[in-house]
């Protein structure tokens, strides 16, 4: 009765109209909102749609939900659905997608047969309203996936089987609402079946096959921020707007916009950075909070029969999806806490429940009466608001669960003594500055948010204020680049007799791990090449060093190509070079395509396997390593070709590697390279066992000549 009371309060305090105070109040609560539940270790979420239930017309009164909600709220609907399929791990999607089909159709058919049910036995509906009922039971909205984003655990299997079967289910859901709106229009005729199945099948084709290459073309002709940030969310909407075009909910044209273009917009990217910023920040909280506008609470306490709805319609809702849960995981054999984690993020009704009552309360029985009347109205906002809550509450207490387990195994891993990456980018030319550090962020491990270093080199000598002004200017750029991926870059500038020392100095006093340069341009006729910084580089450093020459974004890339010369897997650096382009292959979800001989080709499955276990992997066999003619008809423009090297009097220094500036020009002049020389430093690999490794190194020539002369012998 308390309660009751509360709730009519209706105080003198006026509505507000004015856009400035609507959009200040609105942010005070989007700013305080995680500050006040954080202290209470609440989801953050949960306060926003409380804040919604107070304000809004059904609480105080403050605000109405007006266009303006209903604009930001839709934007902050698709955002969800788009940013699922974004950071969605494509490869272990498809590893899973048997996985996610089965939880999607368990979690469909479950609510669907329990909601028939409990809607006909124990709130007295016919048939075709307690399938619209159960419709929307068997549908859900990823309102806690901004929980797990926060957490960085998107990739992990039980999200991704979870976003997977979220697409099953709200497409079957949102099927059984079009054939149930299309009964009262009179439209089930006989090819209504099959124009909507060649609309949803021609829609999607045009999704899946245009959007990456509208993308693709998009993100090499123009690498201004903002106008890729309109572009993405210009595609979104377009998504969006086809599918509501054909009949469906826009969500599912924002969640396959986000499938698309997942592997143009890497997860450890600037733009990826802005896009979830933008939508955390602004568009989500305002969805959120216009959901918790539409909460009558008082109808919890008025009694009678939108008070049994409620119970039945919350209580199903939850008990169903915690049951497809639970018997996806006895199918699988998964984890506890796996099982947490998918009936977290699959229990929110939001998106297609309200599109579903919304039309339910407006379709007209030929009796005069509402398929689905205001208690179904009122019990369905009250179900979205508990089963928000619940959601968020189990999301939360997975997410940690999974975050404790992730720490501890990175704890395990710095005992093992395993040394942090420290990255080392000169900044000297701002043209290629930002590919360089692109590709940084794609090798690098992403779970560590620094150990990256910008430098600038100063020449003792010959420089000038204005290039310590331009190295200063360079260093800004690169540290803002790499704060948009969120990501801290630390910024040294030096003087030093030329900039080869400066860059060895620096690895040294900074404990470099890898370093990436630009390839030099030759000047003249008789300038090298590499050019002589890098050769003094190489001879002054036993770090791995990367010589990249990008002709396109690094996030446009299809394939990358790797020629790898014979026993390359005896060298210290082996390992780390393979994981690095094993990580930019699953970030960018292109595929690696090895070039090696036989005896490396097996060292490296091996390593694969363990750093990676990618199934997005080729190998050939690359015997002539001399010459890269053979490989030139597999590197096409759009390709990465990455050249494994090795330092004079190293173990897998071959005479031909000589000849490599020659074949570069010669055959891959019009290719993205990179030039690798592994690390040289630490312990040998303790799986390779050899003898007297560099007199092998001396036995590559005789092995040679005597190919070659069998050749000419059996040629004659």
């Amino acid at each position: 009765m308390i309660m009751m009371q509360w709730f009519e309060i209706n105080p003198d305090m006026p509505m507000i109209t004015d856009p400035t105070w609507i959009f200040f109040l609105v942010l005070i609560i989007i700013l305080f909102a995680p500050i006040i539940l954080g202290r209470l270790h609440i989801p953050h979420i949960i306060g926003m749609i409380l804040a919604g239930v107070f304000i809004g017309e059904h609480g105080f009164n403050i605000l109405e939900r007006d266009s303006s909600f209903e604009l930001f709220g839709k934007v902050g609907l698709y955002y969800i659905m788009f940013l699922a399929g974004l950071e969605m791990d494509m490869e272990d999607f498809k590893k899973n997608r048997v996985k996610s089909f089965v939880f999607g159709i368990v979690t469909f058919v479950t609510p669907m047969l329990l909601g028939i049910w409990s809607s006909m036995e124990l709130l007295g509906y016919g048939f075709v309203t307690a399938a619209l009922l159960a419709s929307m039971y068997a549908s859900h909205t990823l309102i806690a996936y901004p929980i797990v984003s926060r957490y960085g655990l998107s990739r992990l299997r039980s999200v991704n089987i979870t976003i997977g079967g979220t697409a099953v289910a709200v497409t079957l859901a949102l099927i059984v609402l079009a054939v149930i709106g299309g009964m009262f229009k009179g439209e089930t005729g006989n090819l209504f079946w099959l124009i909507l199945i060649g609309k949803l099948v021609g829609l999607g084709c045009l999704i899946v096959f245009f959007f990456p290459r509208i993308g693709r073309w998009f993100f090499r002709k123009y690498d201004d921020n903002v106008m890729q940030f309109v572009f993405v969310l210009a595609m979104v909407f377009l998504g969006g707007g086809l599918m509501e075009f054909v009949g469906m909910e826009g969500i599912l044209g924002a969640f396959l916009a986000g499938l698309v273009l997942n592997r143009l917009i890497p997860h450890v990217s600037p733009l990826m950075n802005r896009l979830e910023f933008v939508g955390n920040a602004l568009f989500i909280p305002y969805f959120l909070i216009g959901v918790g506008m539409m909460i009558d609470v008082r109808s919890l306490f008025a009694g009678g029969e939108a008070l049994k709805v409620a119970v039945v319609m919350t209580v199903v809702a939850t008990f169903s999806k915690w049951l497809a849960a639970w018997i996806t995981q006895k199918i699988f054999g998964m984890r506890p806490n796996e099982r947490s984690m998918m009936f977290g993020l699959s229990n929110a009704q939001a998106a297609a429940t309200l599109a579903a009552v919304l039309i339910g309360n407006n379709i007209i029985m030929a009796n005069g009466e509402r398929l689905l009347n205001d208690d179904v109205l009122n019990g369905t906002v009250v179900m979205i608001m508990f089963t928000c809550i619940i959601s968020s509450l189990v999301t939360e207490r997975s997410a940690r669960k999974f975050a404790v387990d992730q720490d501890l195994r990175d704890l395990e891993d710095d005992k093992k003594g395993k040394r942090p990456e420290q990255i080392l980018i000169p900044v000297a030319n701002p043209e290629t500055l930002e590919n360089l550090i692109n590709l940084a962020l794609v090798i690098k491990d992403n779970k560590r948010k620094d150990g990256m270093i910008a430098l600038n080199v100063l020449n003792d000598n010959n420089s000038t204020d204005s290039r310590a002004a331009q190295g200063k200017r360079n260093l800004e750029k690169a540290a803002m680049i790499a704060a948009s991926a969120d990501v801290h870059m630390e910024m040294v500038s030096r003087y030093d007799m030329n900039i080869a020392s400066g860059i060895i100095h620096t690895i040294k006093e900074y404990e470099v791990s890898d370093v990436i340069i630009g390839l030099h341009h030759k000047a003249n006729i008789v300038d090298s090449f590499f050019g002589n910084l890098t050769e003094s580089l190489l001879k002054g450093t036993n770090r791995e060093v990367m010589i990249a020459r990008f002709l396109m974004p690094v996030n446009t890339l299809r394939r990358i190509n790797v020629a790898v010369p014979p026993k390359a897997e005896f060298e210290t650096g082996f390992v780390k070079w393979v994981e690095h382009f094993c990580r930019m292959s699953a970030l960018l979800t292109c595929r690696v395509h090895f070039f090696t001989t036989l005896e490396t080709q097996k060292r490296l499955q091996t390593v694969v396997r363990k750093v990676s276990g990618s199934k997005l992997i080729e190998y050939s066999v690359l015997e002539e390593w001399d010459d890269l003619l053979m490989i030139s008809d597999q590197v096409h423009y759009d390709h990465l070709l990455v050249l494994i090297s090795a330092r004079r009097g190293s173990i897998s220094y071959d005479a031909s590697f000589d000849k490599l500036p020659l074949q570069i020009s010669k055959y891959f002049n019009n290719s993205s390279i990179i030039v690798l020389y592994p690390e040289q430093f630490g312990d040998a690999q303790e799986v390779v066992s050899f003898s007297d490794p560099r007199g092998l190194n001396e036995s590559q020539h005789y092995e040679r000549v005597g190919r070659w002369f069998y050749k000419w012998f059996k040629k004659n």
